[in-house]
């Protein structure tokens, strides 16, 4: 997460969504975006994630803020998991990995051993005017949202957005 630090302008971004057409970083000026990485689509902790980013979309709208899901995965992959699992939520597929590597979520990984790259479960709070104001890095999933719900409703009410 080097080349990413709260106060900065967060990386433009304008990707392939689930449902069709594109998403981008600078539609949403105006607004808080909850940027949310994960690994991969229906994998137990990403269901989880969405699911629970889902369950409280309502929350992020009254508070000002839109979430996006993002991963590696296609929009037909997105799409069935969107489905699949009810989500609301927008997900955007960054096949390249370029946007994940402009958030620097695009890391080296290791299990039992074993070396390969990977999303690192990461969380972005970006304001109104595009600037990043909180990082969560190495994500835990249970009441994570809620957490997120929180810093959103703290920036709205200190007049950032």
């Amino acid at each position: 997460m080097a080349n990413l630090k709260e106060g900065a302008f967060a990386p433009e971004f304008i990707l392939p969504r689930n449902g069709g057409g594109i998403v981008s970083l600078a539609q949403f000026r105006g607004k808080s975006v909850v940027l949310f990485f994960y690994p991969k689509d229906d994998t137990s902790g990403c269901t989880a994630e969405s699911i629970a980013f889902t369950a409280l979309a309502g929350d992020f709208a009254a508070a000002g803020a839109v979430v996006i899901g993002m991963s590696p995965d296609s929009v037909k992959k997105h799409d069935k998991f969107a489905k699949k699992y009810d989500l609301s939520v927008i997900l955007a597929a960054d096949e390249e990995k370029a946007v994940l590597n402009d958030y620097g979520v695009w890391v080296e990984k290791s299990m039992y051993g074993r070396k390969y790259m990977g999303v690192e479960r990461t969380t972005v709070l970006i304001d109104a005017k595009g600037i990043v104001r909180r990082v969560w890095e190495k994500v835990k999933v249970p009441g994570h949202a809620e957490e997120v719900l929180a810093a959103v409703r703290s920036l709205a009410e200190s007049g950032q957005k």
